[in-house]
């Protein structure tokens, strides 16, 4: 009996090691979040996709309930739910497929949230820079990047 119960502990260690090697391997670690056909005026944003699904998703669960739906929305803006990491998603070029920053100015046309979020500087900047804003109100010291040279490194 006691036999069996080991055998059986074994099996379920070697699954277990299975199953997180295969999310590990789902997830790429580093994206660099860039906009195909577009002109950059500044440096591609190194991304860890990695860090942020696993690692602040688990340790700040309090303020991501939403795991992977906190960054992955629907077409209304609401968190994409039941994400797992090799779920496919659509790419954020999908919707948000205009170049660079909603125009300014006061000739600029004006426009609405929606609007806006059409272009894909403004989508990334409002998810991601809202996030960390989020972040740095709850936790100290305030490490999350909000600044413009703390993400986008210099063009070379």
């Amino acid at each position: 009996m006691r036999r069996k119960s080991v055998v059986f502990s074994v099996l379920v260690a070697v699954a277990c090691l299975f199953f997180a090697a295969g999310l590990y391997a789902a997830v790429k670690d580093v994206v660099k979040i860039n906009m195909k056909d577009c002109p950059v005026t500044k440096g591609d944003v190194p991304f860890s996709h990695k860090k942020h699904s696993e690692e602040y998703a688990k340790a700040y669960a309090k303020i991501y309930p939403n795991g992977c739906g906190d960054c992955h929305h629907d077409d209304k803006g609401k968190p994409i739910a039941g994400l797992k990491a090799d779920s496919k998603v659509q790419a954020c070029l999908e919707c948000h497929k205009k170049c660079g920053e909603a125009p300014k100015g006061k000739d600029a046309p004006k426009l609405d949230k929606k609007q806006k979020l059409e272009y894909h500087s403004e989508a990334f900047h409002d998810n991601c820079i809202g996030c960390h804003k989020e972040f740095n109100k709850e936790f100290k010291p305030k490490k999350a990047p909000v600044t413009c040279n703390d993400c986008h490194p210099k063009k070379s």
